[in-house]
């Protein structure tokens, strides 16, 4: 039976997709029990979740055996094994991605984030995934570094759909939907169908509230102590308001009575970081029409048992948000200096997460060898 709480969020027009991703939820029937019992609709992984579970589930070995008898190295052996795990997951929503005209049912898979400040590599990164994975509800994850936006334009010109991570800033994200635009634009010239292409443009939220709380509580003053816990949703919901004036422009008409499909924006990063908060917050404080929400497991379980969805909570909300954001700057919060951080420190986890997605990927298949080895 289908959870009310996140029911009564798909209801406000939030797609529900879960930020998680494992052959024990593929195999084991766990994503097909969210996709019934909590209406999710897409998932999104990164390199931390695919470490985890191959660190943590006994499904990967046959597949890492095969794959030290092929010889095939540390890089390709994550690539096969990240791609029919993207893979199978894309078989399960297939459905949802057909019946919902391919707005859901995505799964999302990132370039090699050691390439975020490299044009060319990314652009060959994505058109990899994108044929190895071989499925038309695929995302292919490129960060919206300086360096990505011409790549993701030309991913998109070739008819790739993308997720765009990593997004903090307003400028930035203008820069984003822009790069999506240009995309389409191009691809409309070669007479691609727009209708195929998808795009989601994925702001991170929790981790701005992480670093301005933080600089708030070194101020100190009573001003500053009661702007914690407000940046984040301030900038989600600034980011809607843009999301709105695009969608409102000539240039998006043009594209859109081709057959585009918008850039919906999806909300990163919603688990509540700070254990003060509402562990829902970022969930039922962004609820609004045409948006992605994508959550860890532990955060949807939150909504299922105890989250109070309201109806909207992001239209009609940019003025105060606004305001937030020049109280913060009144404080001494610098909100350029903020997102550029948060940018720089975004891709060092990538890296830094797919090293450590590499050294368990080559863990396992040490032990593979081995067992291989006494079993002769």
């Amino acid at each position: 039976m289908a959870n009310t709480n996140t029911e009564a969020l798909s209801s406000v027009g939030v797609s529900i997709w879960l930020d998680d991703l494992s052959r024990e939820l593929t195999q084991g029937g766990g994503l097909q029990k969210m996709i019934d019992d909590y209406s999710v609709v897409g998932v999104t992984s990164n390199p931390t979740i695919f470490a985890g579970a191959l660190a943590e589930g006994e499904r990967y070995a046959d597949q890492v055996a095969e794959l030290v008898s092929e010889g095939a190295s540390v890089d390709e052996a994550v690539a096969a094994l990240t791609a029919t795990d993207v893979r199978d997951a894309c078989d399960i929503f297939t459905s949802i991605h057909e019946r919902t005209g391919g707005l859901d049912g995505r799964v999302s898979l990132e370039v090699d984030p050691r390439l975020a400040h490299e044009t060319d590599k990314t652009v060959e990164s994505a058109r990899g995934l994108w044929s190895a994975v071989d499925r038309p509800n695929l995302f292919v994850k490129i960060p919206a570094t300086v360096e990505g936006l011409p790549a993701i334009t030309a991913a998109i010109a070739e008819g790739i759909s993308v997720n765009v991570t990593l997004i903090f800033g307003l400028d930035r994200y203008r820069a984003v939907i822009s790069a999506y635009l240009t995309g389409l634009e191009q691809a409309q010239e070669k007479g691609l169908d727009l209708s195929s292409i998808a795009s989601v443009a994925s702001f991170f939220v929790s981790r701005v509230d992480s670093d301005v709380d933080g600089q708030l509580d070194e101020i100190g003053t009573d001003e500053a102590k009661a702007l914690k816990g407000k940046a984040g949703l301030a900038n989600a919901r600034l980011a809607y308001s843009t999301f709105e004036e695009v969608s409102a422009s000539p240039r998006w008409k043009v594209l859109a009575d081709a057959g585009a499909t918008p850039q919906r924006p999806l909300w990163a990063s919603t688990g509540v970081k700070d254990p003060e908060y509402d562990d829902t917050m970022y969930v039922t404080g962004l609820a609004t029409k045409g948006v992605v929400n994508t959550m860890p497991g532990a955060t949807l379980e939150a909504l299922a048992d105890h989250g109070e969805v309201t109806g909207d909570t992001v239209r009609g909300t940019a003025d105060s948000a606004g305001a937030t954001l020049d109280d913060l700057e009144r404080v001494g919060i610098s909100y350029t200096d903020l997102v550029e951080r948060l940018e720089r420190e975004g891709v060092e986890k990538f890296e830094k997460s797919w090293k450590e997605l590499g050294e368990t990927v080559k863990g396992e298949m040490e032990r593979a060898s081995a067992s291989t080895g006494s079993a002769r």
